[in-house]
């Protein structure tokens, strides 16, 4: 790799790892949000929603289409990050049965 190259890659890298830090403050008030519904579920059977996963998975498609965006990649990405999030609550589920 080109001297010229090379700085362009690391000012890219730069660029990235920026967003990375602003991702990583989104994912954070995601999870905020999950623990918080996770308190309103009453049973495990509750965490999975496979209608509304659906829906989500529907939604970012087309809107990724819109925005001129892969629909593989951010599918991808959402389905990931949903079921981390699914696992996230099966392992923070605290039964409310009495």
């Amino acid at each position: 790799m080109s001297p010229k190259n090379k700085k362009k890659l690391l000012i890219l890298r730069k660029k990235l790892d920026y967003i990375d830090d602003k991702l990583l403050n989104l994912v954070k008030i995601r999870a905020n949000y999950v623990k918080n519904v996770l308190l309103l579920k009453e049973f495990k059977k509750e965490i999975i929603d496979r209608k509304r996963i659906n829906i989500i998975l529907k939604n970012i498609k087309n809107k990724s289409i819109k925005k001129g965006i892969d629909p593989k990649i951010s599918y991808r990405i959402w389905k990931n990050m949903i079921y981390a999030f699914i696992d996230y609550e099966y392992r923070n589920f605290k039964s409310k049965r009495k």
